[in-house]
């Protein structure tokens, strides 16, 4: 891979961001700079902690950063919930979010146990 925008995880990131901007645009004004602005937060913060990884040498710096990016995701699956619970958005619309942040989540934990396995190896030669 030659840049961070070559990994499915950034591109997969990067529509859940566009995807979670258009869903919390329907959300009440008097949360804009409540749940909104945190739910945005947190998942901007996914895609935008594995570009920054990726460019930090060696790949335990990428590894701490990719679990950043899997600590914001977990943050935004639980606004996620907490919003249906609210009742901000329906049930539908949930289930097909969480999904995504659920893909999202076994393709970070691939990435880290991969470069877990590797640094191993490499910790061994």
């Amino acid at each position: 891979m030659k840049n961070y925008r070559d990994l499915i995880l950034w591109q997969k990131s990067v529509e859940l961001v566009l995807d979670i901007y258009k869903l919390t645009e329907q959300f009440p004004q008097k949360e804009f700079f409540g749940i909104t602005a945190q739910i945005r937060r947190c998942a901007v913060s996914i895609p935008s902690n594995v570009a920054e990884g990726f460019g930090r040498k060696p790949n335990k710096e990428f590894m701490r950063f990719l679990t950043i990016a899997m600590g914001s995701l977990f943050e935004l699956q639980t606004q996620l919930f907490i919003s249906l619970k609210l009742d901000f958005i329906n049930q539908e619309i949930h289930k097909i979010v969480y999904s995504d942040t659920r893909e999202i989540e076994i393709i970070l934990k691939t990435l880290i146990e991969k470069l877990k396995t590797n640094r191993n190896s490499t910790d061994k030669q």
